[in-house]
């Protein structure tokens, strides 16, 4: 099924793979609440997860590993987990490995702008 390219997200494929498997457990678009997705977008590196799922992404899923971060496996499965609880990302097991990319129409259904700010937001490290 294609979908549009984002202006919030240059690199939005363009056409989802046929053959994906389900995403887990994440909240409905109805039920995304602006305080949640905001609470997990609180933290810098969950922030720096997303932004970079929305500017840098070829694929349509990442692994975790793809990030490149100095983090224990674990930390990073506990951020991840919040964003897909949250309802920001979607996650998909493939085998022993979950990708995620970012509910870009989704989230801009609900919260029109909101990625914007988030792909326009510049670490405090990289000033």
């Amino acid at each position: 099924m294609p979908t549009k390219a984002h202006p919030a997200h240059p690199a939005h494929p363009g056409e989802v793979p046929a053959d994906l498997p389900e995403p887990l457990p994440e909240p409905a678009v109805a039920d995304l609440r602006l305080e949640t997705v905001l609470g997990a977008l609180s933290d810098p590196l969950r922030l720096e997860i997303v932004r970079r799922l929305l500017l840098e992404s070829e694929e349509f899923d990442h692994t975790c590993g793809w990030f490149g971060f100095d983090r224990p496996k674990s930390s990073l499965t506990h951020h991840f987990k919040a964003l897909r609880e949250a309802g920001i990302t979607r996650q998909r097991q493939y085998g022993l490995e979950r990708r995620s990319h970012v509910r870009v129409d989704d989230l801009n259904a609900r919260f029109p702008g909101l990625l914007a700010l988030v792909a326009a937001w510049t670490p405090a490290d990289s000033n």
